[in-house]
């Protein structure tokens, strides 16, 4: 009996269908069959509007998740900041893959880094949480939003739309675009998103067939990092749209979590970092969350959420 190939579902970008790919390559690799089915999410949808106004991030997995619930894929292949930390109870985040890049990228017209840009040049980005952090190091920049794939990003650049945009590094990788690179942001500059660099590969919860087959793409150490910046957020979120930023390191048996919470404008930057066991790192996400919280985070999270009527998820 032959097995049926395993149905992939991802979104229609190049960026999608390319880690979309790289799962199937690596599936094939083990003499497995797979095919991807491409899912036009809401958020590929609706480009004119900044995402903290139609629904966050979560619009990019909603109809992939629907069409796993449905059986009609086997399997979804997700950015890991993307994906909201509260998911269908019938559905399982398997495996998470080995971590790209985590770092944010600066790319500018004239090859200029961030700190060398001149006052008022116009640098893209549609994210709260790099907007808030790069105001609070150069206030004097203006800061467009900047919505759409990839492709449509760089294209911003090259017709002058924008003097500079800031993307994450590891898709820029993925794609083979190192060369667009102008300057990478180290975090204390622009802390990475919850989960950024990772690919969450997601299916049915009662799915032991598949869950077997792709058990091989797990990456332990990245899994770990990605439980405790999962829990932080989900400790934080509150429902609201947050300038919320974490990223965790393992190092000699050791891992180190960063977290951040921001003002929409940049005057308010809180940020704490604790070192816990990996065996919990979900332990140490709500540890730093608390810390955060005990700065003043709830203050901000309760006025941005009270200015936000769709309570929508963080970015």
């Amino acid at each position: 009996m032959i097995a049926q190939p395993i149905r992939i579902g991802s979104r229609g970008s190049r960026l999608a269908r390319t880690q979309a790919a790289w799962v199937q390559e690596a599936l094939e690799k083990r003499g497995l069959s797979a095919a991807i089915s491409i899912i036009k999410t809401t958020g590929d949808k609706i480009l004119d509007v900044p995402l903290a106004m139609v629904g966050g991030k979560g619009l990019f997995v909603k109809e992939i998740e629907e069409a796993l619930l449905a059986g009609e894929i086997d399997l979804a292949v997700h950015s890991m900041k993307d994906v909201p930390t509260a998911i269908p109870e019938q559905l399982l985040l398997s495996a998470i893959t080995r971590r790209e890049d985590p770092r944010d990228v600066l790319i500018s017209r004239q090859g200029i880094p961030f700190s060398a840009l001149p006052a008022s040049a116009t640098v893209g980005t549609s994210s709260l949480r790099r907007q808030s952090q790069l105001r609070a190091h150069r206030a004097d920049l203006r800061y467009l939003p900047l919505r759409g794939n990839l492709d449509t990003r760089l294209k911003k650049i090259s017709d002058g739309a924008c003097d500079a945009i800031v993307l994450a590094a590891a898709g820029l990788h993925r794609l083979h675009w190192k060369g667009q690179i102008t300057e990478y942001l180290s975090p204390e500059v622009s802390l990475p998103a919850i989960g950024q660099g990772a690919l969450g590969l997601e299916c049915r919860r009662d799915d032991a067939i598949t869950r077997d087959r792709i058990a091989f793409l797990n990456d332990p150490e990245t899994a770990c990092c990605v439980a405790a910046e999962r829990a932080l957020l989900r400790r934080l979120s509150g429902g609201c749209q947050t300038p919320i930023a974490g990223y965790a390191t393992l190092s000699q048996g050791l891992l180190t979590l960063t977290g951040l919470v921001a003002s929409l404008d940049g005057t308010t930057l809180l940020r704490a970092s604790q070192t816990g066991a990996p065996e919990t790192p979900e332990s140490l996400g709500v540890a730093v969350a608390e810390t955060l919280l005990a700065q003043g985070a709830s203050i901000l999270l309760a006025a941005l959420c009270s200015n936000d009527p769709n309570h929508l998820n963080p970015t």
